[in-house]
């Protein structure tokens, strides 16, 4: 059985689209989501189990990126994310599904690939806001 390291490396190999620091960016958005975002309570488990973390529905963790993009790289978040390989929230959706694949990140029967794609444009959702306000004059 492989190391999460190894299989984080090999996955880097066979997939060069995306830089390591996507991924954590990835890891640090579900973070963000789980203690930013107001989630649905915990689901239970079966009778003597432990219950399952709150469920990150793929929006909901395309929406936390935005946050956190924001909230960690201002006005560059969208330069930064491309520099990583990330140009969409379909993007999110293979660093997520790579992370899957390799037994680092857990999905449910409900999610699917496709939950990412087309969820915000990014040319919309990283454009700086600027707020124009007339100086008064005395």
């Amino acid at each position: 059985m492989k190391s999460p390291l190894q299989a984080m490396r090999d996955l880097l190999a066979e997939d060069e689209r995306y830089k390591i620091e996507a991924y954590q960016f990835i890891r640090e958005s579900l973070q963000y989501a789980h203690e930013n975002l107001a989630l649905d309570d915990e689901e239970e488990g079966s009778p003597g189990e432990k219950p399952n973390p709150r469920h990150v529905t793929g929006q909901q963790l395309c929406e936390a990126c935005r946050l956190y993009a924001t909230e960690q790289y201002g006005y560059l978040a969208k330069i930064v994310l491309a520099n990583w390989g990330i140009h969409a929230t379909s993007d999110f959706g293979e660093l997520v599904y790579n992370l899957i694949r390799i037994e680092q990140m857990r999905k449910s029967d409900a999610d699917r690939r496709e939950d990412f794609d087309d969820v915000y444009s990014f040319d919309d959702a990283f454009e700086p806001e600027f707020e124009f306000v007339a100086k008064d004059e005395d």
